[in-house]
């Protein structure tokens, strides 16, 4: 693995089991089903898809509270299923979650230092001194100052905004290296929203962390990733450049999410928009084939229902999991 990749997955799944009456076996949920990627030291990248594609279960995968059902998962170069439980521990000081609901995510007993305190304490940062600075200077990164005005106060004594912004101080408070953020803004209002992803990509630019940003909405990544991976099924269909795959996307369910974007231009309100027909495959029992060829207008018959397509290369650093760039592909690697 090269030194500048920081979290690597080869073919990664992840699948829950169901079970009738608590013992009999009633099929697999295939909630990660044959992911590869790689995030570089310091880079934003945005995990895109609707609902229920598997997006949050492939961040709690990287985070390490789901074990991989097949394929691995590398962090910094080590194989996470060689992990001890010292190992377990000290990825878990590397690594950040900032989660969806800033309300759920803050025990309404504690207050903000006790908050910011206890990741501190479990990872054996006891001197008082040292965890009150870092505790502050937490704080005042995010922006609730004066920090001594804040540090008593109770989740439920904080706006919405000022909630999420505890939960970014403490994924921040022991320094890691990646932050993983599943949908951190769609709780909140939309005149805090900017302001929270805003703040979440100074920080990432200031220390050079790795983030990782899972979201449903497209509007929000051109301001805020380098690259972007689309999930469909749970799967990985298309990935690339951010600008380039807003501006030319090349999978049709990509063309989809661009579509649905909304358009800022009163002059357009109304304007009809094309949404796939159909629903996103069950994940007990996904299509054979392409997952996304039952919605698709493009699909090949004899091909798309029967086969899985691979991941064609199809530009400069780009990549679309479609049958219909099977020839793109093959020009590509000939003029290379």
């Amino acid at each position: 693995m090269p030194n500048d990749v920081l979290l690597q997955a080869e073919n990664l799944q992840t699948h829950f089991e169901l079970r009738k009456f608590g013992f009999v076996r009633a099929g697999e949920v295939r909630a990660v089903d044959g992911v590869t990627f790689h995030i570089r030291r310091g880079e934003a990248v945005a995990i895109v898809g609707e609902s229920g594609c598997g997006k949050s279960t492939l961040a709690r995968t990287v985070l390490g509270l789901y074990e991989p059902t097949a394929g691995s998962v590398l962090f910094d170069g080590v194989d996470m299923s060689s992990y001890d439980r010292r190992k377990l521990a000290w990825h878990r000081r590397q690594v950040g979650y900032v989660q969806q609901d800033p309300y759920a995510a803050l025990p309404p007993f504690m207050d903000v230092r006790q908050l910011l305190r206890e990741p501190l304490l479990v990872n054996g940062v006891r001197d008082r001194a040292e965890q009150e600075q870092r505790i502050r200077s937490r704080l005042e990164e995010i922006r609730l100052t004066p920090a001594a005005s804040f540090l008593e106060k109770f989740p439920h004594q904080l706006s919405g905004g000022q909630q999420q912004r505890v939960v970014i101080a403490r994924a921040r408070i022991l320094d890691p290296q990646l932050i993983v953020a599943d949908e951190p803004v769609s709780m909140l209002d939309a005149s805090v929203r900017v302001e929270v992803l805003q703040l979440l990509r100074q920080l990432q630019r200031k220390h050079r962390m790795a983030l990782l940003y899972i979201t449903h909405d497209l509007s929000t990544v051109r301001y805020f990733c380098e690259r972007i991976f689309i999930m469909y099924g749970a799967k990985i269909v298309e990935r690339g450049p951010v600008e380039a795959i807003l501006a030319r996307p090349e999978h049709p369910y990509t063309q989809a999410l661009v579509d649905a974007i909304p358009d800022p231009d009163a002059a357009n309100a109304g304007q009809y928009r094309k949404v796939p027909a159909g629903e996103p495959p069950s994940l007990l029992h996904p299509p054979e084939g392409c997952r996304f060829h039952p919605r698709c207008s493009f699909a090949i018959q004899g091909l798309c229902e029967r086969h899985d397509p691979p991941d064609f290369e199809t530009g400069a650093g780009r990549r679309a999991a479609c049958w219909l760039y099977r020839e793109a592909a093959v020009e590509h690697n000939l003029q290379r």
